[in-house]
Order: C-alpha cells, then sequence, then structure tokens
C-alpha cells in the first residue's frame, strides 16, 4: 500500500510548496497554506444508452488509470432527444484522496500533460473563484497505463482538483509551485 510520506510530489509540497506559500501570502501558521483536498476523475460515457458493455469497457480504463475502482454515475431524468432512460449508466467518477491522490498528480504533471500533442500549457482561467481548478483532457490515450489496443473509442475526461484555497490566487499559486504547467 501506498504511503503518503514516501511520495515525491507530496515531499515536494511540504518541504518546498509551504515554505514558499507562507512567504508569499504571509500566513502566520502552516495550517492556513492551501492544500489539495481531493482530484475527481469523471468519464461521461453517452454511448452507454445504446450499448451497456462500454461501461465495463470504460470503467476497466478508468481503474487503470486511477488505481481506484470508479462508481457508475446513472441518469438523474429521462431525455427522449438522447434516448436516455432515468437510471440508465451513463458515466464514471472516481475520487481520489491522500495516497492515490498524490501519486496520480505527480502522474498527471510529469508523464501525462507532456504526452499531449502540440501542448503549450493548461489554462490558468480554469479556476472556479473558490480555489478549485478543473482540467478537461480530450482523449484517454496519453494515460501510459493504456494500451491503444485496448482502446474501442477515444474518450476525453475531466479531472476537477478540489484545494482549500480561499481564493484563485492561492490556488493558482499552490498548483503552480507543484509544477502544473500553466501557460505563460
Amino acid at each position: 500500500m501506498l504511503k503518503t510520506q514516501e511520495l515525491r510530489l507530496y515531499q515536494k509540497y511540504k518541504q518546498e510548496v509551504v515554505p514558499e506559500l507562507m512567504k508569499i501570502f504571509n500566513y502566520k501558521s502552516i495550517m492556513q497554506v492551501p492544500r489539495i483536498e481531493k482530484v475527481v476523475v469523471n468519464m461521461g460515457v453517452g454511448d452507454a444508452t445504446q450499448n451497456q458493455d462500454v461501461i465495463k469497457k470504460v470503467q476497466k480504463q478508468l481503474m487503470l488509470i486511477t488505481g481506484q475502482a470508479p462508481v457508475i454515475i446513472k441518469a438523474k431524468k429521462s431525455i427522449s432527444n438522447f434516448k436516455l432512460r432515468k437510471g440508465m449508466n451513463i458515466g464514471l467518477k472516481v475520487t481520489l484522496r491522500k495516497a492515490l491522490m498524490w501519486a496520480f498528480l505527480d502522474k498527471l504533471i510529469s508523464i501525462v500533460l507532456p504526452r499531449i500533442r502540440d501542448f503549450k500549457g493548461i489554462s490558468s482561467n480554469s479556476f472556479d473563484g473558490r480555489g478549485n481548478y478543473n482540467l478537461g483532457i480530450k482523449e484517454q490515450i496519453i494515460f501510459p497505463e493504456l494500451s491503444y489496443d485496448d482502446i474501442d473509442k477515444v474518450r476525453g475526461m475531466d479531472i476537477n482538483i478540489t484545494t482549500t484555497a480561499k481564493t484563485d490566487k492561492e490556488a493558482y499559486e499552490l498548483l503552480r509551485l507543484l509544477g502544473f504547467p500553466f501557460k505563460k
């Protein structure tokens, strides 16, 4: 089992990011320094309305990517134009915390994002006003755990990073110091 204290990105957070944030924002206590609470990875599977076997394939892929079993999301209401009935499986989500979260973020920053074609950095406009960051990925093939042969269709995913930061500026500095490649 992974231990949070042994992870590279967590060590960087404790040793470099916390002192730097205390200096930048003049915090009086270490407890005031923003930290990452959780990471939620969502994948919508619209094809599942016609073929329920797609959910199982995507579930396996998401499990390989995150290291944790995803939860199946069901439709909240029926929409006739999309052939969607209330209660049908239409998506998957994984909530990562502690050691798995730090391992996933480390992999995202150092391996996955640089593998994106024509990558010029992630947008700094994706903060929600309360210090949380949302990142959309267009294709799941950029994750090294997935084999190109196993993928039936290229699907995107949303990655939501929830922090304890009060403002977007604090959250931006936290993620920047952790190594997120923001556009200049």
